[in-house]
């Protein structure tokens, strides 16, 4: 079974890029990396229309997200979704960035995986190096009407070559049962 959808949404937050990924759910542990509370209190939630939030907080970030959107919101599985994302690079991206994804389900892992950065943007015409400055984007994915009901959590944490923290992102999202 595949979960690009889950993925897709954590790596979209967390570089403010949409990219999809597949998720394969052969090897599933049982561990939270957020306690059993859920999320951090500490996480600070994006400006915009979306359940994603900052995390990390005490990190310096390399990309200021100021607005996402996500429509609809909640997702809704075996709809489209859209992605609207702005924000503000304020250090160069070269090659070799990554991203370090984590995707539960309840108390199951169902990634934790990393990502080179760069070839993910590609999908959405960006190409390393991303330059300083501001920026805006726009994508959509079909989420697969599969996605079994329950609780996902994710957590993606994006940094550069050099292994120095760009962006944190997190969300729970909940898919009820049709």
């Amino acid at each position: 079974m595949k979960f690009s959808t889950l993925s897709l949404l954590a790596v979209t937050t967390a570089t403010v890029f949409a990219a999809p990924i597949p998720v394969d759910v052969a090897g599933v542990q049982l561990q939270n990396p957020f306690g059993s509370s859920g999320l951090s209190s500490t996480d600070k939630p994006i400006p915009g229309d979306s359940p994603l939030l900052i995390c990390d907080l005490e990190a310096p970030k390399r990309v200021e997200i100021t607005k996402l959107d996500l429509n609809p919101n909640p997702p809704l599985k075996g709809q489209e979704l859209t992605i609207f994302a702005e924000g503000i690079v304020k250090e160069t991206i070269l090659e070799g960035a990554y991203i370090d994804i984590d995707v539960r389900y309840g108390y199951i892992r169902l990634l934790k995986q990393t990502f080179d950065l760069c070839e993910q943007t590609q999908s959405v015409g960006l190409e390393c190096p991303i330059k300083e400055g501001k920026i805006e984007l726009e994508t959509s994915v079909q989420l697969p009407s599969e996605i079994p009901p329950g609780v996902y959590t994710v957590a993606a944490r994006a940094y550069t070559v050099d292994d120095e923290p760009i962006t944190c992102l997190a969300t729970t999202i909940e898919f009820p049962a049709l």
